[in-house]
């Protein structure tokens, strides 16, 4: 049965960027949040891993953010507002970003005529 509810929800993104080449950021990861604390336990919980690769200034400003911060970053997510946390690390950027959504259902194509180009794929064998 196709759920036909909007809810809200958050959209968790991790993007890293070289300092140093001029390049766009490149997404790494990304997560759908379906509450507050979902979507702060990511962002905590991959800080948390990466903390002890990162150089030392880097990994205090994580544990800084995971601890001191904490309290401030629930509260923006409670209120909805979209919020944002970066460190540096070797000439990377990585940032955090969870920003507040309204998930819609998907639609589902029963007793629907896909178009014609739909049938042009053909999958390649695996040999």
């Amino acid at each position: 049965m196709l759920n036909t509810t909007i809810g809200p929800g958050f959209w968790c993104e991790c993007w890293t960027r070289a300092l140093d080449d001029g390049q766009p950021p490149t997404l790494f990861g990304c997560y759908d949040a379906h509450t507050e604390t979902q979507a702060n336990n990511w962002v905590s919980t991959i800080l948390r891993t990466i903390s002890p690769a990162l150089d030392s200034d880097a990994s205090q400003e994580a544990w800084d953010r995971l601890y001191d911060h904490r309290v401030n970053t629930r509260r923006a997510l409670l209120r909805r507002v979209p919020w944002t946390v970066s460190v540096i690390h070797a000439r990377t950027l990585i940032t955090w970003s969870v920003s507040p959504v309204t998930f819609l259902p998907m639609a589902h194509r029963q007793a629907a005529e896909l178009p014609s180009c739909a049938y042009d794929f053909k999958p390649r064998s695996s040999s």
